[in-house]
């Protein structure tokens, strides 16, 4: 159950980057939210300035207009993994209480169970070239949930995978996002990804980024598989009506 408390908002943003060239507007008057609990996937066509609403809200830029707000403590997903090859897998998931300042048993306990929960204790004292790409993925995110995120910026986390593998760790990912109950706020080129991770679908347009449409996702499959959502008999006609949506402005 969805709470009606928004942990993200974003209020009439505006940003433009200043050149010797001149003015270069990225996002123009943007405004949206994120209920607690809500999966939510950003699209748009490339360069249309997804990753830097996440920049935003990560507090990593700042807008030129308007307001945006984000409740408690911000986990940023990145592209890839980033583990530290010569680190253990456990010592790469304690990175993030490490770096915050300090390490507490709390931290390690909360870690240890993770990495059972999600079947990789027995690879803690591995190192990261040991693992899949997919092992890989799940200890990032480990990592990211082990400084106790209200919400998860996801930055195109399955991009550098193959298609088989994305599909499975996209699905792992998504699972334990869900089972940790946590806010997640995705950028993908992928619609289908999109589609089957997600409560709403915004899309964007071209840039300077607006919100194109917003799209409310109900599949009939259990559990928010992202794998059987793909056999869903509602997904072609959500992926059709993005795809429309996305391609309005090429036409």
């Amino acid at each position: 159950m969805l709470s009606d408390n928004p942990m993200v908002s974003m209020e009439h943003i505006s940003l433009s980057y200043h050149s010797p060239q001149g003015e270069t507007k990225a996002v123009e008057d943007l405004s949206f939210s994120v209920k607690e609990g809500e999966f939510v996937s950003l699209v748009g066509p490339s360069g249309c300035g997804k990753s830097t609403l996440l920049s935003l809200l990560a507090g990593l830029m700042k807008p030129s207009q308007g307001t945006l707000s984000i409740h408690g403590k911000v986990g940023y997903m990145l592209q890839r993994d980033q583990l530290l090859p010569w680190r253990t897998i456990r010592q790469n998931a304690l990175l993030g209480p490490e770096v915050s300042g300090k390490i507490t048993q709390q931290d390690k306990d909360t870690v240890d169970h993770m990495l059972k929960k999600y079947d990789l204790w027995e690879f803690r004292d591995h190192y990261p070239a040991e693992l899949s790409g997919g092992m890989r993925q799940r200890v990032a995110l480990i990592r990211t949930l082990a400084i106790h995120p209200a919400v998860l910026l996801l930055d195109e986390p399955f991009s550098a995978l193959d298609y088989q593998t994305r599909l499975s760790v996209s699905d792992d990912i998504g699972r334990i996002i869900r089972q940790e109950k946590k806010t997640a706020l995705l950028v993908t080129h992928d619609i289908s990804e999109a589609i089957s991770l997600s409560d709403r679908v915004i899309v964007l347009s071209s840039r300077p980024a607006k919100v194109k449409q917003i799209f409310d996702i109900c599949l009939t499959v259990p559990h928010h598989s992202v794998i059987l959502a793909r056999e869903a008999p509602e997904f072609p006609e959500y992926f059709n009506r993005i795809w429309k949506e996305l391609n309005q402005d090429a036409q």
